[in-house]
């Protein structure tokens, strides 16, 4: 009732206003400009690797997930899926640390990195603009960013001023599969020079059904356990609420704001619904209980004279704390706590004669703790500093690109009487005498050319080295994780990840239709992985044959990973102002290290979608085909192929406002899906038939 109630008021509430006359804006072209790639403006049809990015008008509509859901389903993108309220994006099989995910440009500061039980402490649903890269386009962040870069972009410190007196959006939907709402909202106010901002997101969902058994048979027989006879995966519900208020002077020259943000999230981990056979296990579910404050100051200026047009700069500040709560007692079991800034300041050169370019310097301190009688590292201080160069030459028909990064990054743990658990000195692991202080310097540089044989074509070629430095749950963990349902141990030895990336582009653009594909190989020496050694201790980590943790190990290998993406449209018919289009894509990933394929490394993937687009009406119907997963690592289990239907349409009923119904069924078909990409994927499938219905208002 609560949730219809607030989906009415908000329908309400958007119906009232009133605003200019707004066109629908569609999906991304290729000609628009990204930001995330270099300082210097790039347009989508000129980015020698992989780019994508979701709309405003997109992420009115968008489902109310978390971002690794949300992006889901785009070429070589895949969720960790680990529940409603965790979700990080896979990029090419990639995750976890070396996945960077920012908020306009500048790193979150949480621990969502870390661990799959951990949340992104930023909603999309706060969100204007999403921008994805793949590949060496992402040298310019740093060794983090090593598999693909994430930057939610926002308007919170406000850039420009209001179109109108005011500026804003309403969103509002309500999901049958989960009892979901979803309410958000934003506003920017000022003509100039003072403009202010606020903005707002409230979503909240209940567990959600599945289509079958939410433990699989496979998980059955390989554990010895017997799945209790229930469609509804328990302990999935999520609690978020976020909002936030900025302020900027903006001038003639450039602008100056800061705003401050708060994030508040509770959140279930799904956990094994089987028949309990003697004593119940010493720990129940559990739910996670995140709470951040983000402070961010950003600026830009115009230089009249020298060499360089512009500098901009952000600096971010958050103060995390992640609590793991039992759900059955209320006990706080461990804190994560992570505080700490990070700033980037860029220089942008004159354009002459297509050549740009831009130099910059990131700096990021943060302190990292672990809380509890399970904490399983010590306090950790990082710090970092980089400098990076980027040049681009465009002469129409051809040019050339390149970048250099050099990184200084520093771990400095706190050791001091730190005990050595029997599982880890079973390999050599002594912390007394471990280096609690770690220290790489990391060079990263790229190069690339391009080709336009025509105006509808551009071929490119890039190649790029990047170093990446251990995290600190790789260096220095020691001790059961809930997250992952093991008993984790760093490796202090271990030194910086290196990999070298080749892809290959190619674009066509005509007057009907567009085919975008990339080819793509990495080398890495020193790939860090998370190993199963086949031995289980207890939650002390005495070793025990009888244990329920499983013994994982942070080791390192050589690795090669390659693939492909493809995806196009075309217009098939067009008949006034509307067009029939039909939408296609396809993507692979392949991973193999020296002692066989890494875990959790995602299927292929084919999608097909007729799509109707008109100013008033649009509307599409989609395939998606997941192919099954039998190339396994150690003790990894195989995941079945899966078909999805889904439908879409969303209604203007007024010609002159941006007032939009929408209408969203998702796994019609109501199939089992199973993402091989998560821990969880045995014990917690995909919703089940899902209906959501909604409305969006700009002006």
């Amino acid at each position: 009732m609560r949730a219809k109630t607030l989906l009415l008021a908000a329908v309400c509430v958007s119906a009232l206003g009133s605003g200019p006359a707004m066109a629908e804006e569609a999906g991304p072209t290729v000609s628009e400009l990204i930001v995330t790639g270099a300082p210097y403006a790039v347009s989508l049809d000129s980015a020698t690797t992989s780019i994508n990015v979701v709309t405003q008008a997109q992420l009115s509509t968008a489902p109310p997930v978390g971002i690794g859901d949300l992006l889901n389903g785009m070429p070589g993108l895949r969720s960790t899926a680990y529940s409603p309220g965790a979700s990080r994006p896979i990029i090419r099989g990639l995750s976890g640390p070396r996945v960077l995910i920012l908020q306009n440009g500048v790193g979150l500061v949480d621990a969502s990195s870390l661990s799959p039980d951990h949340a992104v402490a930023s909603d999309p649903g706060e969100a204007s603009r999403i921008e994805v890269l793949r590949g060496p386009s992402t040298l310019a962040y740093g060794g983090s960013a090593i598999g693909g870069v994430v930057n939610i972009l926002d308007e919170r410190v406000p850039s420009t001023p209001a179109t109108g007196a005011a500026d804003g959006h309403v969103a509002a939907s309500y999901g049958s599969a989960d009892d979901s709402y979803s309410v958000s909202a934003g506003l920017k106010a000022g003509k100039g020079p003072w403009v202010v901002a606020l903005d707002a997101v409230r979503r909240a969902s209940g567990d959600y059904d599945s289509p079958s058994n939410p433990v699989s048979s496979r998980y059955e027989a390989a554990n010895g356990v017997t799945a209790l006879p229930d469609r509804v995966v328990k302990n999935t519900d999520v609690d978020l609420t976020a909002y936030g208020v900025g302020l900027s002077y903006i001038g003639d020259r450039g602008f100056l704001g800061a705003s401050v943000k708060r994030t508040q999230t509770q959140y279930g981990v799904p956990f094994p619904q089987v028949v309990q056979v003697g004593p119940p296990p010493a720990e129940g579910p559990v739910y996670i209980d995140l709470d951040q404050t983000r402070y961010d100051l950003r600026g830009e200026t115009s230089l009249e004279t020298g060499p360089f047009e512009k500098a901009r700069f952000s600096v971010g500040y958050a103060d995390y704390e992640h609590r793991e709560v039992d759900v059955a007692s209320g006990a706080v079991g461990t804190t994560f706590l992570s505080k700490g800034a990070e700033g980037r300041l860029e220089l942008v050169q004159r354009e002459r004669d297509g050549w740009k370019g831009a130099v910059g310097v990131q700096v990021l301190g943060r302190d990292f703790e672990a809380l509890g009688a399970e904490a399983f590292i010590p306090p950790v201080s990082i710090q970092e500093i980089g400098a990076f160069l980027l040049q681009r030459l465009d002469r129409d028909t051809w040019g050339v690109e390149a970048g250099l990064r050099v990184d200084r990054r520093t771990l400095d743990a706190d050791l001091g009487g730190r005990p050595t658990s029997d599982a880890a000195a079973s390999y050599g692991t002594n912390w007394t005498a471990a280096a609690g202080k770690q220290d790489f310097t990391n060079a990263s540089a790229s190069v690339a050319a391009f080709w336009r044989p025509a105006s509808d074509w551009f071929l490119g070629l890039s190649l790029a080295h990047n170093s990446r430095a251990p995290t600190e749950f790789e260096l220095f963990a020691d001790g059961p994780h809930g997250g992952t349902g093991s008993y984790e141990i760093g490796d202090p030895t271990l030194d910086a990840e290196q990999v070298t990336s080749l892809e290959a582009t190619l674009r066509w653009t005509g007057d009907n239709g567009r085919v975008e594909a990339h080819i793509y190989s990495a080398d890495y020496k020193g790939f860090i992985d998370e190993m199963r050694t086949g031995l289980f201790v207890d939650d002390a980590g005495a070793i025990d044959p009888a244990g329920e943790l499983p013994v994982v190990r942070f080791t390192q290998t050589d690795a090669t990973f390659y693939g492909g993406e493809l995806e196009g449209a075309y217009d098939l018919w067009r008949g006034g102002d509307g067009v029939l289009s039909a939408e296609g894509s396809y993507d692979y990933v392949h991973g193999q290290t020296d002692v066989g394929p890494p875990a959790r490394i995602p299927p292929y993937s084919v999608t097909g979608r007729l799509v109707w687009k008109a100013p008033r009406l649009e509307g599409q119907v989609e395939v998606r085909y997941v192919a099954e997963q039998g190339r396994l690592s150690a003790f990894e289990l195989p995941t079945d192929a899966y078909t999805l239907l889904s439908a879409r349409v969303s209604w203007r009923p007024l010609a002159d406002q941006d007032f939009k119904l929408f209408l969203d069924g998702r796994n019609l078909t109501n199939q089992e899906a199973r993402e091989h990409t998560s821990f969880l994927k045995d014990i917690a499938p995909q919703p089940g038939r899902t209906l959501r219905a909604g409305v969006t208002y700009s002006f």
